[in-house]
């Protein structure tokens, strides 16, 4: 049994899939303590992997881009639930968001790496590789995860709360991106366009 937060139908509002229509499984624990953080950990329910896949297959309306976010879902995530996810159709492709502080299991497509080392004391990254490097900018050196691999790097302006700081925030990563062209914007464009 996991503790599921939530299981909805919507669009990839960020990243390297903006845009695209996903079934999103949010898992509900974190091993981090994030100040930005937007799951309520203390809400959702246990489910089996069968009804995880069962509400997959009801609401995904022919998606094929599955994601697991949370919370942390490396901390629940296994073979099994990635074997039967897989098995819904062919075609299917997992992707998980992680703070990489934790091994993952073979079987999925797409992993977005978002490291919050410097936001949280005593944390250490395990992954070296991922297929989407996106740091929350500014508040994450991006200097200090040069030595991952992987095939896109985003910056993530960071949401406050504040217009006013976001306009700093949007400008402070706009000009770093200019001056290292290595890295790409990565915009909420959920929270832009009031996505559900």
């Amino acid at each position: 049994m996991k503790k599921i937060n939530e299981i909805f139908h919507s669009l990839q509002g960020e990243g390297f899939h903006t845009g695209t229509a996903a079934v999103f499984v949010r898992f509900s624990g974190c091993n981090l303590s994030c100040p930005f953080c937007d799951t309520n950990h203390s809400s959702g329910k246990m489910m089996s992997d069968d009804d995880i896949v069962s509400e997959i297959v009801r609401i995904r309306h022919g998606a094929t881009l599955i994601i697991l976010t949370g919370g942390e879902p490396s901390l629940f995530v296994d073979d099994i639930l990635l074997e039967k996810i897989h098995a819904i159709e062919s075609g299917i492709v997992i992707a998980i968001e992680t703070n990489g502080t934790h091994p993952l299991p073979e079987g999925i497509d797409f992993v977005t790496l978002s490291p919050k080392d410097q936001f949280v004391e005593n944390v250490e990254v395990v992954l070296a590789k991922c297929s989407e490097l996106k740091l929350v900018y500014p508040g994450s050196d991006p200097s200090r995860y040069c030595h991952i691999v992987c095939e896109h790097r985003f910056l993530q302006p960071c949401d406050s709360g504040s217009p006013q700081i976001n306009r700093a925030n949007m400008a402070a990563t706009v000009a770093y991106i200019k001056e290292h062209p290595q890295w790409r914007m990565s915009l909420q464009t959920h929270k832009i366009l009031n996505i559900d």
